[in-house]
C-alpha cells in the first residue's frame, strides 16, 4: 500500500508540475503582462469578458485545444457549465482533474481491496468530483443572482425614468450592483457596445443565466422593442413577479426541508454503517471487498442507492 501511495503521489506531482510549467506559468506571465499594459483599473472592469474568453479557450495547450475543438458534443456542455459557475478555468483543466481523481480512486481502491474492480468503482465515483464542484458553484451563483435580480430591475427602472437609455441602464447595473449580477450585465453591456445586436445579446444573456426570471426579462424586453409600450412599467411588473415567485420558492423549500433531510440521512446511513463495520470488525467485512459475491452486492447497493437518491430528489424538488 505504501508503494502504491508513493507511486500515486509521484505521478500526480509529475502531472501537476508539467501542467504548471507548460500551461499555468505561461498563462500567468501573459496575464501579468496584459495587466501591466492595460492598467489594474481597466483590467478589473473587464472581468466578465476575460472569463468568457478564458472559458472559450478550451485549453492552454494548442494541440490539446485542437483535439477538444473536434469534440463539440463533449466540450460544449462543460463550457456552458463553466460559464454559469463563474470559475476561471478551461475544459482541459476539468478533464485533467477528472482523470487525476479517477487514478486516485483506482490506486486507493486497489490498494485497500487487492482487486481491480473496487478501484475502478471508486475511481468512477471520484471522477465526477470536478463536475459536481462546478455544479455546486453554479447553483450557488444562480441563487445569488436570483436574489439580486429584482434590485437590478428596480435600478434599471429608476434609470429609465431619469431619462437614461436602455443601454446606459445596463451599464449602471453593471457598475452599481455586486457579483454575479454585475458580471452578467457587464458582459451584456459590452457585447452590444462592441457591435452585437441587442436582441442577440439578450438571447445570449438568457442562455448564460439558467433562470426562468432571466428568460422573462429577455422576452419582455424583446416584446417591448418589437411592439412598443412603457418599458419602465414592464420592468416594474416583472420585478414584482420575480419577488413573488422568490417568496413562493422559499415557502416550498421550507415545506420540503423534512424530505430533503430524510433523503440525506437515508443516503448516508449505508456507507456510514459499512465504514463502522470495516473499522470495528474488518475480518467480518473483508469478504465484501475480496469475494466475488461481496463485490457484486456492493455494486448492486451503489446502484440502488443512486436510484433511491434520484427518486427522493424527484419527490422533494417541486416545480413552481
Amino acid at each position: 500500500m505504501a508503494i502504491a501511495a508513493l507511486t500515486f503521489v509521484l505521478v500526480v506531482g509529475i502531472v501537476l508540475g508539467t501542467y504548471w510549467a507548460l500551461v499555468e506559468r505561461p498563462a500567468r506571465a501573459t496575464e501579468l503582462a496584459l495587466r501591466r499594459r492595460l492598467g489594474a483599473a481597466r483590467a478589473a472592469g473587464r472581468v466578465a469578458s476575460s472569463v468568457q474568453s478564458e472559458v472559450r479557450r478550451l485549453s492552454s495547450l494548442p494541440a490539446f485545444e485542437h483535439l477538444l475543438a473536434r469534440r463539440v458534443s463533449i466540450t460544449e456542455p462543460i463550457v456552458r457549465l463553466i460559464e454559469q459557475s463563474g470559475i476561471r478555468t478551461t475544459v482541459g483543466v476539468v478533464l485533467l482533474s477528472t482523470g487525476c481523481f479517477f487514478m486516485l480512486g483506482l490506486l486507493v481502491g486497489q490498494a485497500l481491496s487487492g482487486s481491480l474492480w473496487p478501484g475502478i468503482l471508486l475511481g468512477l465515483c471520484l471522477s465526477v468530483a470536478p463536475v459536481m464542484f462546478l455544479r455546486f458553484k453554479r447553483a450557488r451563483r444562480v441563487r445569488r443572482f436570483e436574489e439580486l435580480f429584482p434590485e437590478a430591475l428596480d435600478l434599471m427602472t429608476r434609470a429609465l425614468r431619469a431619462g437614461h437609455t436602455f443601454v446606459s441602464a445596463l451599464g449602471m447595473v453593471a457598475d452599481e450592483l455586486p457579483e454575479p449580477v454585475a458580471a452578467e450585465f457587464k458582459l451584456l453591456h459590452d457585447q452590444q457596445n462592441f457591435g452585437m445586436p441587442v436582441p442577440e445579446a439578450l438571447r445570449s444573456f438568457g442562455e448564460r443565466v439558467p433562470l426562468l426570471a432571466a428568460r422573462f426579462f429577455v422576452t419582455a424586453i424583446l416584446t417591448q422593442r418589437e411592439s412598443g409600450g412603457n418599458l419602465t412599467e414592464v420592468l416594474t411588473n416583472l420585478a414584482s413577479v420575480i419577488r413573488d415567485r422568490f417568496m413562493v420558492q422559499r415557502q416550498v423549500q421550507v415545506k420540503s426541508a423534512h424530505g430533503r433531510v430524510t433523503g440525506w440521512i437515508l443516503m448516508a446511513l449505508p456507507p456510514s454503517l459499512a465504514l463502522v463495520l470495516a473499522i470495528i470488525n474488518p475480518d467480518h467485512f473483508g469478504p465484501m471487498l475480496t469475494e466475488r459475491l461481496g463485490i457484486q452486492m456492493l455494486v448492486g447497493a451503489v446502484v440502488l442507492q443512486v436510484v433511491g437518491a434520484l427518486i427522493i430528489r424527484k419527490i422533494v424538488n417541486v416545480d413552481y
